[in-house]
């Protein structure tokens, strides 16, 4: 299977695309969206969701991951990336109908690399132990990207909670419990 993650973002996104063969997993490709050309926030909206639509055709992912908010301190950022999301998510739900799911930073963190408030770095470096060694990323939104798309292959057969979130597990279990079910699905 084909896992797109995005990192979204309201000026830029990072994408990243992994394949799932059976209990291993394969970088294919990440990258950056920049949409800070465009000055007009209300005009980088369209710029969004066509940018969304190319990725769906380019790749043909099987699923999609994408970041939940976050909380920011300042409300018109919060606003800004919510209705860039909203772009995203349009694009993605035309083809991908309950193909798309969201999972948060906290638990992206510890499903990667252990620790849900794991430093950049580090998630990097379990994504290196995971995905390969000689991976490297331009951006941090590259390697976040490709966190969301990992996340969601060790997760998506996972139990989702109350709220339809897969369950964060205390002790930054969630990587062990992911490969628990790839080992009996």
């Amino acid at each position: 299977m084909l896992f797109l993650g995005i990192d979204p973002g309201s000026r830029k996104a990072g994408f990243g695309l992994i394949e799932q063969k059976g209990r291993t997993f394969k970088y294919i490709d990440s990258g950056s969206l920049a949409y800070d050309k465009v000055p007009n926030f209300m005009d980088r909206l369209g710029l969004i969701y066509d940018s969304c639509d190319a990725l769906i055709k380019k790749y043909d992912p099987d699923e999609i991951a994408i970041e939940s908010l976050i909380y920011v301190k300042s409300i018109p950022s919060l606003a800004k990336l919510a209705q860039a999301r909203g772009a995203m998510i349009a694009a993605f739900m035309r083809t991908h109908q309950e193909k798309v799911f969201e999972y948060s930073p906290n638990l992206v963190k510890s499903t990667v690399s252990g620790h849900g408030h794991a430093t950049k770095e580090s998630l990097e470096k379990g994504l290196k132990l995971i995905l390969g060694v000689g991976l490297e990323f331009k951006s941090h939104d590259e390697s976040d990207a490709v966190a969301i798309a990992l996340c969601h292959g060790l997760m998506r057969n996972v139990p989702m909670g109350k709220k339809g979130h897969a369950k964060t597990l205390k002790g930054g279990s969630s990587l062990k419990q992911a490969f628990r079910h790839l080992e009996n699905s």
